[in-house]
């Protein structure tokens, strides 16, 4: 990784060396475009996520020539105190992959096409008709894809804000010794909500994501590797992970004897709201583009549909399209998880799953309309 970054030209620069970054630089690559990603942190990088790939994703990855080692998925199960609604995808596989073997698989092949990688961010940028320089380089293109809390979405002045009056900021503490506790300094108060995630060295008891239902929380169990799963909580600011996993007995019996592998690790506010997605030569791609909520799991799937359709749409020298591609990528994805997130925080919550069992012909339609 080159630390310092020169005045050059190059085709496209992206902003964010994460998965959806990686993924735009390879697009790029393959398109035979040059690509320099602008990263401050050495690889891989880390996050807090679910890690189940859907089979859409799989497949997404696959044609990017990109094969990540990882536990199979055959499915997804909903838990809530004894109930169990679960579907079995139809057609191929997805992947449980704990994120920094994703990550090193996307920047092996990111390298071997060609993508440098350069040590810095973007604190400004300008752009003219021909192109935009940041971080004292010099691109056709910048591409932002820097996460939840993007700069380049602000500096653009992309961003809507999502904050009720009056809320703090979330300060998040955590103890990175085994089963250290994790919670926010600061109770919710504008109902936006957060991720924790951990892994435990145990064998996974089946090829389902799991995810249980608690009375504020959902916990995803995503196996990961033959002796590894990961724990993803999604909730309200302030959660413990120690606590809200004894309010889901069937799973902390589960967990019983399992063994911390690493910190816990926190995100969010998670729901990101954006203005739109192009601004000259200018394209917001991945979390930074706008990012409803995690409870579908297709986080990444979506990034790299977003990926695809930006590249293709600079290549063909019409990045405005980017705007109505961005919408078809992410439709099913903000319509389905909207009103899921909705359910879930609303008097109605613990419906789900009995529905979800009840009607096993809609749950399932609902799980391979995100598994494509």
């Amino acid at each position: 990784m080159s630390r310092v970054a020169v005045n050059r030209d190059i085709d496209v620069l992206v902003a964010g060396g994460g998965p959806v970054g990686l993924a735009v630089a390879i697009e790029a690559r393959l398109a035979g475009l040059s690509a320099v990603v602008l990263e401050p942190r050495p690889g891989p990088i880390d996050k807090a996520c679910g890690e189940g790939l859907m089979p859409g994703a799989v497949a997404a990855l696959d044609r990017l020539g990109v094969h990540p080692t990882g536990h199979p998925l055959a499915g997804i199960a909903y838990v809530d105190n004894g109930r169990r609604a679960e579907h079995r995808f139809r057609r191929r596989t997805g992947l449980g992959v704990r994120r920094t073997v994703l990550h090193a698989a996307l920047a092996n092949r990111a390298a071997e096409l060609g993508v440098e990688v350069v040590r810095g961010r973007v604190s400004d940028l300008t752009q003219d008709a021909e192109g935009v320089s940041a971080a004292g380089l010099r691109a056709s293109w910048l591409f932002g894809c820097d996460g939840l809390h993007s700069t380049v979405r602000r500096l653009i002045g992309a961003e809507r804000a999502t904050r009720s009056r009056g809320s703090a900021p979330a300060v998040v503490r955590r103890d990175d010794g085994p089963g250290g506790r994790v919670r926010a300094r600061r109770a919710d108060t504008d109902g936006r909500r957060y991720g924790l995630r951990q892994h435990l060295r145990l064998p996974p008891w089946g090829d389902l994501v799991e995810v249980h239902w608690g009375r504020e929380v959902e916990a995803y169990v995503t196996p990961v590797a033959p002796d590894l799963v990961g724990i993803a909580l999604l909730g309200p600011r302030g959660m413990d992970v120690a606590a809200q996993l004894a309010d889901l007995p069937e799973l902390a019996h589960r967990l019983r004897a399992a063994v911390p592998d690493a910190p816990v690790r926190g995100a969010g506010p998670l729901r990101q709201r954006t203005s739109r997605r192009v601004d000259g030569r200018v394209l917001l791609v991945g979390d930074a583009s706008g990012y409803v909520d995690a409870l579908t799991g297709e986080g990444i799937r979506v990034g790299l549909a977003q990926a695809e359709a930006a590249v293709a749409c600079v290549l063909a020298g019409r990045p405005a399209d980017y705007e109505r591609a961005w919408a078809t990528s992410t439709r099913d994805f903000r319509l389905l998880t909207g009103a899921l997130v909705a359910a879930a925080t609303s008097p109605v919550r613990r419906a789900i799953v009995p529905v979800a069992a009840a009607f096993p012909a809609l749950y399932g339609g609902v799980v391979e309309r995100l598994a494509r």
